[in-house]
């Protein structure tokens, strides 16, 4: 029998996954079950989960396991069958776009759905460049990885890949007043499709995640995301909006992320929370990109538009709309926003604090002018809860912003939890010396 200590574990899983594959805190938890917003690990020790945004509706939700227990234990098979299904979950899913994104295709994986998606706007525009922020991240295939300004090798290569500072205004750019930062970013926007036109290269798409979670959960600059997909649209490319993280009401306000601007896009990809833990991903685009990108390069995908997949998004759907739980989101995030802004007041290493419905995150600074990242203070911070109790992570370009994003039953007994374990752990902090 093996043992299973977590020292023990860690050494195992180093010598079959590789040292450098990534594991959260500097104690690895080793989990064994969850339910609600809650974890527990292998003694026994409970943790709320203010991180974990792939179980959705909560950890291992009786509708959503009953859900797949039946139609797995029923029939699964691919799409080249016909299934009610998977017709009837697709139009549900499409229901809740504009009119304008009415066909579907399912996908297992966020890298899938954005690497389709890629792939649609190239075929339809018939050009090759693609415009991302300079600290992005849209998944882990090969073409997806080339728009990975943020961690991926293969976006420093390439010559089809242009970006743009992140549209931050709480940091904003240097010698630009706040009103002029819309205008600011949008002229690098430009600046990269006339960089492009340069190079003999046209423009097939923009793709942002339309919350800027990777790069920190931006407040966005006003009018911006307006300004810069016109400028695409002109030169003859397509708005790519990927939700994998914002999407399915997490913002509160509405469905998806997207809807909060003035824009509509032409194709939005979706993923993470879209299967509560289940492999579920897609894309939703107009029908005019779907079917001439459909009719030229067949699209087939053996484990998605499953009866079982589609049942699993069904009841996810279910839970969001019978649970209430986007309008959770509203007030739970007004709850938790007040109580971070008290915190904000007494601690000066809070230097901005955003949210975006159940999506928060706390800016951490050394010197609330200068506004140099808190680093250090930032990964102690979230060692410090992971030792009270309460799980959460870092973002952002210098890993100095605190990521709270927890599975959307959350409530307001659970943000008291959260914001008393988040006092005691920056009192703990100070008295450490940081």
């Amino acid at each position: 029998m093996q043992k299973n200590t977590t020292n023990e574990l860690v050494a195992r899983r180093f010598k079959v996954m590789g040292q450098h594959s990534p594991i959260f805190y500097e104690q690895p938890l080793h989990l064994i079950r969850g339910e609600g917003v809650w974890l527990y690990d292998k003694q026994g020790r409970q943790y709320l989960d203010v991180y974990n945004n792939v179980p959705h509706v909560g950890h291992c939700h009786p509708h959503v396991v009953e859900a797949l227990y039946k139609q797995a234990s029923q029939l699964n098979i691919h799409s080249r069958y016909l299934n009610d299904n998977v017709v009837t979950y697709l139009e549900r899913l499409t229901a809740t776009f504009d009119k304008s994104l009415s066909m579907a295709m399912l996908t297992c994986t966020g890298s899938e759905a954005n690497e389709l998606a890629l792939r649609m706007a190239r075929y339809a525009t018939g050009a090759q460049g693609v415009i991302v922020t300079d600290f992005a991240y849209h998944g882990n295939t090969e073409s997806v990885a080339e728009i990975g300004t943020g961690f991926m090798p293969e976006a420093k290569r390439t010559k089809r890949v242009k970006a743009f500072s992140i549209p931050d205004s709480y940091r904003g750019l240097a010698g630009v007043e706040h009103e002029d930062l819309a205008e600011a970013y949008g002229a690098q926007v430009q600046q990269a499709i006339d960089e492009f036109e340069e190079q003999g290269i046209k423009v097939a798409a923009i793709l942002v995640c339309p919350d800027f979670a990777n790069e920190g959960l931006l407040t966005v600059p006003k009018g911006f995301l307006e300004k810069a997909v016109a400028k695409v649209r002109k030169a003859g490319g397509l708005f790519i909006a990927d939700e994998v993280q914002a999407g399915f009401a997490r913002t509160g306000k509405h469905m998806w992320a997207h809807q909060a601007y003035d824009v509509i896009p032409d194709i939005v990809t979706l993923g993470k929370p879209m299967g509560n833990g289940h492999p579920l991903a897609g894309v939703v685009a107009r029908p005019d990109l779907v079917e001439s990108f459909s009719a030229q390069a067949m699209y087939f995908n053996t484990f998605s538009s499953t009866p079982v997949s589609s049942a699993v998004g069904m009841a996810v759907l279910d839970v969001l709309t019978n649970e209430n739980l986007q309008e959770n989101a509203v007030s739970t995030e007004r709850y938790v926003l007040n109580g971070l802004k008290r915190l904000q007041g007494k601690f000066d290493l809070i230097g901005d604090v955003r949210s975006l419905g159940m999506f928060f995150a706390l800016e951490l600074v050394l010197d609330q002018k200068t506004k140099q990242p808190a680093i250090y203070q930032a990964k102690r911070l979230i060692n410090i809860m992971r030792e009270k109790g309460v799980l959460i992570s870092t973002i952002g370009v210098n890993d100095s912003i605190l990521k709270l994003r927890p599975p959307m039953p959350f409530n307001e007994a659970h943000a008291d939890l959260l914001l008393d374990t988040l006092a005691a752990s920056f009192e703990q902090l100070n008295r450490e010396g940081h």
